[in-house]
């Protein structure tokens, strides 16, 4: 082997060592400026968006949004609780005879003039 051919090795480790040189002093550096100026520096793992608070809220902000929103839940579970349906042709469809009777129910009226035109 001669000369030339190994070159491109020598320039290579060269490189390497310079590098590795920057990145020793880098990392000092950084460490003499966070004792300096008292700095901490965030880890990229906490500067994530949480899946639970996307918009960073106080502790006390996330447990009363969570509440609000379990109680939403509750009443729209309530509300579609309350909507009659049936299956038909394999789909869940809303029963509107079952409405109709529930309006004429909660007019008191034997018949009202929804049920007599056949609009709900």
């Amino acid at each position: 082997m001669n000369f030339d051919s190994m070159s491109w090795v020598i320039i290579m480790v060269l490189s390497l060592s310079v590098f590795a040189l920057f990145v020793f002093l880098f990392t000092k550096f950084i460490g003499y400026m966070k004792t300096e100026q008292n700095l901490e520096i965030e880890s990229f793992k906490d500067s994530l968006i949480d899946k639970d608070n996307p918009v960073g809220l106080n502790k006390d902000e996330l447990d009363k949004l969570k509440e609000q929103q379990a109680e939403a839940q509750r009443h729209l579970k309530e509300v579609i609780s309350r909507i009659p349906v049936i299956q038909k042709d394999g789909r869940f469809q809303i029963d509107e005879e079952a409405i109709r009777k529930q309006k004429e129910a909660a007019n008191g009226h034997g018949t009202s003039e929804s049920t007599r035109t056949g609009t709900v």
